[in-house]
């Protein structure tokens, strides 16, 4: 889980996980990436309620890419069986971690992506009309680019299989808000199964940190390294 700022919504997120997950989680690592609130505090306080929970702090804001991959790594040395990356601010939905896990363990993906787009739920979750049209559009390029039928790459709730986490190089990825596509980009390179799974949207009072331009290009830039192979 990589927090930035969000103190508001940990504490609720991990409260809506079902509890038929946590028998089965090895880690949880949440990666508190320099947060100026009260996010360190919260974490920790988390951390001796649960003994599964395992804060690491940044002393400084590294990027949204940098705390993902860290969490990434522990991940991989911990020799879990696949990772899931579950944002702070609970925009997306924990409940849906099962049916994201099943698409790994029993369909055999190595990376699941849960869709707002395939929910249907995007607008009337709150998504913002410009980011939809946005999503929309990009996603229209990124399957000609990518070569597959996914209906939403952006959403950053993305499960792991262990397969991918040990084919992906994650320190050679964005510190920014693309380093997911670019997940998918290498994947996609090298020929791991990549599905999603529909979920609920829920836009409430979380504030984001994305800037839509710079991100928008950012995405551009990754289908132009992709399609000249430079995730091979």
């Amino acid at each position: 889980m990589p927090a930035y700022n969000a103190a508001r919504h940990i504490a609720s997120v991990i409260d809506r996980m079902p509890e038929s997950v946590w028998p089965n989680v090895n880690n949880f690592w949440i990666i508190n990436d320099g947060s100026t609130d009260e996010t360190g505090n919260v974490i920790d306080e988390l951390s001796h309620a649960n003994a599964a929970i395992k804060p690491q702090h940044f002393d400084r804001n590294k990027g949204y890419g940098e705390a993902v991959r860290q969490g990434l790594e522990l991940c991989k040395v911990d020799r879990c069986d696949a990772a899931l990356c579950l944002h702070a601010d609970g925009q997306y939905p924990p409940e849906s971690l099962p049916q994201l896990a099943a698409k790994v363990f029993n369909d055999g993906y190595d990376i699941v992506q849960g869709s707002r787009i395939a929910s249907k739920t995007a607008l009337s979750g709150g998504m913002p009309l410009y980011k939809f049209v946005a999503n929309r559009s990009l996603t229209f390029f990124e399957n000609i680019v990518f070569g597959l039928k996914m209906t939403d790459y952006h959403s950053g709730y993305l499960i792991y299989s262990r397969k991918a986490l040990e084919s992906i190089p994650f320190d050679t990825l964005s510190a920014g808000f693309d380093f997911d596509l670019e997940v998918i980009a290498c994947a996609r390179a090298r020929s791991l199964k990549i599905g999603e799974v529909p979920i609920q949207t829920r836009y409430a009072d979380e504030i984001s940190h994305l800037n839509p331009i710079r991100y928008g290009l950012r995405v551009v830039g990754v289908m132009i390294n992709y399609f000249l192979g430079r995730y091979k």
